[in-house]
């Protein structure tokens, strides 16, 4: 190791300690659960809006392919600017875009005024995931990244599971408005305190010699930009590996946004129950999937510890049997018929889903050269959420015509199913660090 750099992260008397990177993951996990919480407001508010604005369930799910499209589009910017000028500014601007966004939608009153905030908040948000994934290929050795990424990709479960306790009581006291206007702010306080504390590993003063030489020796430790690298951001759509990616990808987020946008109306629509039952059900499916998804991580991690298959390999493994366990849970839930039964079905669903996406960004991480993780990793998730946009809507028209959420679930099934066939015999290769 450099003898400057040796220097930089020596410890500090008093002020060290080992295991750094997992005090540095839970700042990844709490802004995911905000950003989330943020995403979810829709699906809590949706019944509000319905109610004063006179949306259709059809308008509820434009709202929600407004978001996913904007978002997906501004994932190849994203990648490239987080590459480029590094994730700690990136990180916290993003939020500080997108909570602004947030609290603007409790203003406005005209469908056509959410639109514009979705859009808005769909650019901010657009650095948050592909920034985690560089920051963890930055802090953690290979074999650590599947279980650190299934912890703050959880927070994509965390926060629709929040979503309904701590914002269902507050939308019946004070109105759907009110969602908007907490969540907005915040997001502003948590990235201004990011942006104060963050730093990198070689730059952290409170990181130790032994852990800066464990994330090195493990391929972290230095988060390069794209000046550092040769190989240029169009050429990895020349790769098999990235494609695979895409297109998994989007048949896994197709199923998800089903999900995310649906899942209170559906338990409202089907079983009748209140708002006040809604903010307990409607959490017990995304806990579910927070908790499956880092169990699936450290399940990973055993299997690559014993050697049963390589970092890329077991994440590939977990992915094709988790797409096939979602599909067969989303094809079957049209047809169990009471509310326990839906609520578990949702649950193991969701948990096979929150695994494949968690499990996803791992694998980005594996595949991408050091200077273009976030690259590759928004490239990824610009390719499900460009496709898997249009699921809300589709899934809105289905029900607005049919009166069911039959046919929307077993096709959203069918097409999740296909996300292991797209990374079990694509993703095979890591594409080669320029010489």
């Amino acid at each position: 190791m450099d003898e400057n750099l040796a220097t930089k992260v020596a410890p500090i008397a008093g002020t060290t300690r080992m295991n750094l990177r997992w005090y540095v993951l839970l700042w990844l996990l709490a802004g995911g659960i905000i950003n989330y919480l943020d995403r979810a407001s829709l699906s809590i508010a949706a019944p509000g809006m319905i109610h004063d604005l006179n949306f259709t369930r059809t308008e509820i799910g434009l709202l929600g392919t407004v978001f996913a499209w904007t978002y997906a589009v501004m994932q190849l910017p994203a990648g490239w600017i987080i590459d480029r000028f590094g994730a700690k500014r990136a990180y916290a601007y993003g939020m500080i875009w997108w909570s602004v966004a947030t609290w603007m939608t409790g203003i406005v009153g005209s469908f056509a005024g959410l639109i514009a905030m979705r859009a808005l908040l769909a650019v901010g948000e657009a650095p948050c995931f592909p920034t985690s994934a560089k920051i963890t290929a930055a802090w953690f050795p290979e074999k650590e990244r599947g279980v650190a990424t299934g912890v703050w990709d959880s927070s994509t479960k965390w926060g629709p599971a929040l979503a309904p306790v701590v914002l269902v009581p507050l939308m019946i006291a004070f109105g759907w408005r009110s969602l908007f206007y907490l969540t907005g702010i915040a997001g502003v306080v948590f990235a201004v305190f990011f942006l104060l504390r963050y730093r990198s590993p070689a730059d952290h003063p409170r990181l130790s010699r032994e852990e800066f030489s464990y994330i090195e020796a493990g391929g972290g430790a230095h988060e390069q930009t794209r000046s550092a690298s040769r190989l240029k951001w169009t050429s990895l759509f020349t790769y098999r590996s990235v494609w695979g990616m895409i297109c998994g990808y989007f048949c896994s987020i197709w199923l998800w946004n089903l999900f995310l946008v649906f899942l209170p109306l559906y338990l409202l629509d089907r079983f009748h129950i209140t708002l006040a039952q809604m903010g307990i059900y409607a959490s017990i499916p995304w806990i579910g999937g927070g908790l499956s998804e880092i169990a699936a991580g450290l399940l990973t991690k055993k299997i690559i510890e014993r050697g049963i298959a390589t970092p890329i390999n077991a994440k590939r493994l977990m992915i094709a049997f988790c797409s096939a366990g979602a599909a067969i849970c989303a094809i079957a839930l049209p047809f169990v018929t009471s509310l326990t039964e839906t609520i578990a079905l949702m649950t193991i669903g969701l948990g096979f889903i929150a695994a494949i996406l968690g499990h996803a960004w791992a694998l980005s991480t594996d595949v991408a050269p050091k200077s273009m993780v976030a690259s590759v990793g928004s490239i990824q998730n610009f390719g499900g959420y460009f496709g898997g946009a249009f699921s809300p809507a589709v899934a809105g028209f289905i029900v607005d015509r049919t009166g069911s959420y039959s046919l929307a679930l077993i096709s959203g099934g069918l097409i999740a199913g296909c996300a292991a066939l797209f990374y079990w015999f694509m993703v095979k290769q890591p594409i080669p660090e320029p010489q």
